[in-house]
């Protein structure tokens, strides 16, 4: 099957674009590592084994389960739980330098206790990632993505003030457990979507910004666990992953609503950590303290940083985590006035974005194919953050089913090339994740959209993987190092 699969992908290019794939012309630098992602709900199933408890995911997938496309749910997934060999052996295949994945908070603590660890959880972490090293494939964890615990959610999630104390005392653990053979950590992954897409908070302009501010207090107390009790034993590395798209302006007039739009989704959690000044980033402060003085609210609407706080946040990363798939176009004008409701999130923002039809599509409706996004996103971190250790933590391309993904080559191609010219500009980019492994829950689209190097069979009782022609394309790239 694999061969056929190279053959068939080799002649599609060759035809595509009249030259052949072997052709890898342009070097990559020798210091980048290749990987791919996936996310412990996405894959792992055994959603009520061996001691896990629920998940705000599995309640929702349960409760209202036409929420999510073709009322999928995550109870089985791709059953990474039972086939954590044949994903170490995917990986092999590939010839991946690492490997990031998640781990499930309510499967190591299922009643949120350190006092109360899951020993039956902690023994499948541990299989895996004894299985990665023996094929010296590097684990690189997320401690939390997006699967907050139940119980913690019930109680307001990341809302409640809480949620500090009880996310770095869960830190504390898995460093514990598994800090002598991780050396990357990524603390949180995608704290803007989850605190203005998933919490199932009430959202009302104001518990978006306090959920950031918890978030952003969270990730640091737990950077500076590490580096207090962890650094000088174990010697790894920790930081946070922010997804950005990349907005650009209409037109000229639009700059300034485009720069408006980015600060709000990647500026909010990169300007505190990133920027020499760090606190909320000052045109956010500025919109959202004229909008609540206009509103009628005797303060601002986004809580402030305490001049201590301030300090603790800022430098807490020892690399800029980047997940990005696309490009919008952004605008304001007057149409855009009570657009939204008021006070809210989108409100504050106030822009309207779309992409042009005239742009590459994929399977996905909000994504299209614009790999010079990709390069003026990585610019626009160097020129803003002072170029930090940039990680590409998720890029990928959803395709349907099927093995012959051309699309995702050509994507990969693409995106590769605009990140290498980012690199010939100064960009510091040392991390190039692939999302993802293998097919899996695509949160709110169920199984319908096709991240996946490796096709699962979500038919098959064994959830059979297979690889698709992509594999091939990527696993040359990672051996020749030339794309």
């Amino acid at each position: 099957m694999g061969q056929i699969t190279f053959l068939c992908v080799y002649l599609v290019l060759s035809l595509a674009q009249g030259e052949q794939i072997n052709r890898f012309r342009r070097k990559i630098p020798d210091n980048i590592l290749f990987g791919a992602g996936t996310s412990a709900y996405q894959i792992e199933g055994a959603w009520n084994i061996d001691g896990r408890t629920e998940s705000v995911w599995d309640h929702m997938s349960h409760k209202k389960p036409c929420q999510i496309h073709n009322c999928d749910n995550g109870d089985i997934a791709a059953d990474s739980y039972n086939n954590y060999e044949r994903d170490v052996q995917m990986m092999k295949e590939l010839g991946l330098d690492f490997y990031r994945f998640s781990i499930s908070w309510s499967r190591v603590l299922p009643t949120n206790s350190p006092d109360d660890i899951n020993e039956a959880g902690v023994a499948y972490y541990n299989k895996l990632i004894n299985e990665m090293l023996k094929y010296n494939i590097t684990p690189m964890v997320t401690i939390h993505h997006l699967d907050v615990p139940l119980q913690l959610d019930a109680l307001g999630g990341w809302v409640n003030p809480n949620m500090v104390d009880w996310f770095v005392s869960y830190a504390r653990v898995v460093y514990e457990l598994f800090g002598d053979r991780v050396k990357t950590w990524f603390t949180i992954n995608e704290p803007r979507e989850y605190c203005t897409q998933q919490s199932s908070a009430n959202k009302s302009g104001i518990n978006e910004y306090l959920c950031a501010r918890h978030m952003l207090l969270g990730h640091a107390k737990a950077y500076y666990v590490y580096q207090n009790e962890f650094k000088a034993k174990y010697g790894g590395k920790v930081g946070i992953v922010l997804n950005s798209v990349w907005y650009e302006p209409e037109s000229e007039k639009d700059a300034e609503a485009a720069e408006v739009k980015l600060q709000f989704e990647l500026g909010q959690y990169a300007h505190p950590i990133f920027s020499k000044s760090g606190d909320w980033p000052p045109v956010i402060k500025d919109r959202i303290a004229a909008k609540s003085a206009a509103q009628g609210f005797s303060e601002s609407r986004l809580p402030e940083f305490t001049p201590e706080e301030v300090e603790l946040i800022r430098g807490s990363s020892d690399f800029f985590g980047l997940n990005h798939y696309t490009t919008d176009l952004v605008y304001r004008n007057n149409s855009v006035n009570g657009l939204y409701p008021s006070p809210s999130y989108q409100d504050d923002v106030n822009v309207i974005t779309y992409q042009p039809e005239t742009w590459e599509k994929t399977i996905a409706p909000w994504h299209k194919v614009v790999p010079w996004g990709f390069y003026k996103l990585l610019n626009k971190i160097r020129e803003d953050y002072g170029n930090p250790p940039l990680y590409v933590t998720e890029n990928g391309c959803p395709t349907g089913p099927g093995l012959f993904d051309t699309q995702r080559i050509f994507f990969y191609r693409k995106y590769l090339n605009a990140m290498l010219d980012s690199i010939d500009e100064g960009s510091d980019v040392r991390v190039y994740t692939a999302w993802s492994l293998m097919d899996n829950f695509e949160w709110i689209m169920g199984y319908q959209d096709k991240f996946g190097l490796y096709e699962v069979d979500f038919n098959s009782p064994t959830r059979t993987r297979t690889p698709r022609a992509s594999v091939f394309y990527y696993k040359k790239v990672i051996k020749t190092r030339k794309v």
